[in-house]
């Protein structure tokens, strides 16, 4: 996925009430929209290099939208919004093999027993068809090991619950991972941040649900994913 302009370079200032955050750029400070509802835990520090993007609708309160920040050495897409659209062009591409082969594609297709969206649903005459829950990751803890989720997640559990049913349902239930950051090899539940989360994951993995993770490449022209990393729960 490429941006459609250039991105604006800054510096954090602050992130606060959740959407929102302050930002120096090189003509005085703004304030941002902040499009990620989690603590963004390692990748809101003051003085990080950040990159924006920029729109000229009129009825936008606030003209920037904060894409991208720089944590040590690599660069962290934070935006919640592109992991859908980067995981239907990645599906397009051939580039996640195992999502491969499907005739149509759906997105946000109601589903289950708890008023659930699910992000894709992958269709083909002859096969079963198969349920991708997206989950955005940018959290990381040392030695190369991403973190999901960032923040007590009961939506990610329940979404968890509800790809078990559809296994049981004789359908293909996928959870894919969409990891914005290169610096990581793997993901694992963050368990010290929602347990239950963490025991959900085992139970659908337990049940036969497919566990996906793919890292992107992020760079302030463009965001793609390119490569599957594994998943563990130790």
């Amino acid at each position: 996925m490429q941006y459609p302009r250039a991105l604006v370079e800054g510096r954090l200032i602050r992130r606060y009430k959740r959407f929102l955050a302050d930002v120096q750029l090189a003509g005085g400070v703004i304030t941002a929209a902040c499009p990620n509802t989690g603590s963004l835990m390692g990748c809101c520090e003051p003085g990080s290099r950040v990159w924006l993007s920029e729109s000229d609708r009129p009825s936008r309160k606030y003209r920037h939208t904060w894409e991208i920040i720089e944590v040590g050495k690599v660069m962290v897409g934070i935006n919640t919004v592109l992991p859908n659209r980067l995981v239907a062009e990645a599906i397009a591409n051939g580039v996640i093999g195992e999502l491969s082969g499907y005739a149509t594609v759906r997105s946000e297709v109601r589903y289950g027993e708890e008023a659930s969206r699910v992000d894709f649903v992958l269709e083909s005459s002859g096969r079963e068809a198969c349920y991708v829950e997206v989950k955005n990751v940018t959290a990381a803890a040392n030695r190369g090991v991403a973190l999901f989720p960032d923040c007590v997640s009961e939506r990610g559990s329940r979404h968890l619950r509800e790809l078990i049913r559809m296994k049981a349902q004789g359908l293909r239930p996928v959870q894919l991972y969409c990891v914005q950051r290169g610096d990581v090899d793997e993901v694992r539940p963050a368990d010290g941040i929602d347990h239950e989360y963490g025991r959900m994951l085992r139970e659908a993995i337990a049940a036969g649900v497919e566990v996906l993770a793919y890292r992107a490449k992020v760079t302030p022209g463009e965001i793609r994913l390119v490569e599957r990393i594994s998943v563990r729960c130790p």
